[in-house]
């Protein structure tokens, strides 16, 4: 197996990243073009007046640059030892799709239940990856 089959996923979720933090200053400026807040309420992050569906993507963003920080780890770690394997690849799409669904349910219909039960196998995810590397590693 080709080590950098590894690193796709993690580019996928990069680029999700990068276009869920997009949806940051588009919802802020329509707020303020359509008098909703005033730029004021941004001066120091977000201000109470801000209302939830404009303060939702920067939330969601916030999720997207925990966690997977430690999926992003692993990544490097499974492509710099050469300790790729189709198990590691697979779980790493898994991740990366169920936190593309939580991101989805969060910017969309945002059932709470539903988005935790992503959330929580989405890290069950990750912890069988660091399993699955540490059984590995010699």
């Amino acid at each position: 197996m080709k080590p950098a089959l590894i690193l796709w996923p993690a580019l996928v979720l990069m680029l999700w990243t990068f276009l869920v933090l997009v949806q940051v200053p588009i919802r802020r400026f329509h707020a303020v073009y359509r008098q909703r807040v005033v730029p004021q309420d941004f001066l120091h992050g977000e201000s109470a007046r801000v209302p939830a569906d404009v303060a939702l993507p920067n939330r969601v963003f916030m999720n997207l640059v925990e966690v997977p920080v430690i999926f992003y780890a692993l990544i490097g770690f499974f492509f710099i030892t050469g300790l790729v394997t189709p198990t590691a690849v697979a779980l790493a799409w898994v991740y990366v799709g169920l936190r593309l669904l939580h991101s989805l349910i969060y910017l969309t219909y945002n059932h709470v239940i539903h988005r935790f039960a992503v959330f929580a196998t989405s890290n069950l995810v990750a912890i069988a990856l660091i399993l699955h590397l540490a059984r590995l590693l010699p």
